[in-house]
Formats: structure tokens, sequence, C-alpha cells
């Protein structure tokens, strides 16, 4: 499963970036998955409904489903998270998973930077780095950064698309073979 990594610091823009790839790549006729990493807690369920209440009592993994869409919740339980490959392995096969977050992933990544984080990008340390999205101003002002990495422009969601068909080795669907 091809897996590209989005990241960069808190209030870069990886989510504006991940829903825009997400849409173009489907528009291109690619499937694509997402998987999202939470530093914190977080709750899908609410207090007071059937399966929050299936959760509270102690099941291990409550399955919601429905006409529109399934969920399955998992407990940990005090376990340990789960590796990346771990999560990846239960899910669908699709073209590509992009991936919001797992910044220490050895896969590859495009990082979002902008002039204003009080951070250096990424990139300066991270070989797995292999593009940055930062707008002009981010772009002049970064230092650090290897020199051959690929510099993409954050309103430009067609080139990073694009970057993202060619770095991962997508094939375009809507194209026809020659072209």
């Amino acid at each position: 499963m091809r897996i590209a990594g989005i990241v960069g610091w808190h209030n870069a823009g990886k989510t504006s970036l991940l829903t825009a790839l997400v849409e173009e790549l489907i528009a291109r006729g690619h499937t694509v998955s997402t998987v999202k990493h939470a530093h914190h807690r977080f709750d899908m369920d609410q207090p007071g409904k059937d399966s929050w209440r299936h959760r509270e009592a102690g099941a291990t993994e409550v399955l919601v489903g429905s006409s529109n869409r399934w969920a399955l919740l998992h407990e940990l339980r005090g376990g340990p998270e789960p590796t990346l490959d771990e999560l990846l392995a239960k899910m669908s096969p699709v073209d590509i998973v992009l991936i919001e977050g797992f910044k220490a992933g050895g896969h590859d990544k495009i990082e979002v930077w902008r002039h204003d984080l009080a951070e250096p990008p990424l990139a300066c340390g991270d070989p797995s780095v292999v593009a940055l999205v930062a707008d002009a101003k981010a772009r002049e002002t970064m230092t650090g950064v290897p020199g051959g990495l690929p510099r993409l422009d954050p309103s430009d969601t067609a080139a990073i698309a694009d970057f993202v068909e060619r770095h991962w080795g997508l094939a375009r669907p809507d194209r026809a073979v020659g072209d």
C-alpha cells in the first residue's frame, strides 16, 4: 500500500493540505484513505449513546453499523499505542493512504511549513521529507533545507497532486496510455 505522510508543526496547515489533496486525487480517479494521528485523548462516541455505554461497560471493541457507514472503536485499556503499520493493516486497499502526523515514521513525507512558525522546517534534519509545501515568503526565509528538495506552493493543489502521483508512482486512471 502506498503511504504519503503530511507532516509539519502545529498550525502549519497540514489538515487543509490533506483535505485539498484528498479531493484532488479523488477527482483524478484515485481511491484515497486517510490516517490521522492524535496526540491527545479523543473520543468519537457521544456520552449516553448505546455504543458509548457498551464501551463504558468494558467492551474491548464496539462496532457501529448503519446504511451509511460503519465504525469500529477499539479500546486499548492501558495497552500500547498501535504502530502505524498495525493501523494500516486494518485498512482496506486503496491507491494511496495520506497520513497526517506520525512524523517520526520512516515513510516518505511532504512537509507543510510557514515562515511564522517558531520551529525550523523538519526537512532540515529528516531525510524522509521529500517535498516542502510553503508559500513564497516562507520559501524565501527558510534556511538549512536541502537544496534539491522540491518546494511547492500551498495554493497550487494540482501541482502538489502531480508531485504525489510522480513520487508515489500513481498511474492516472483518467489518462489514456501514452498521454
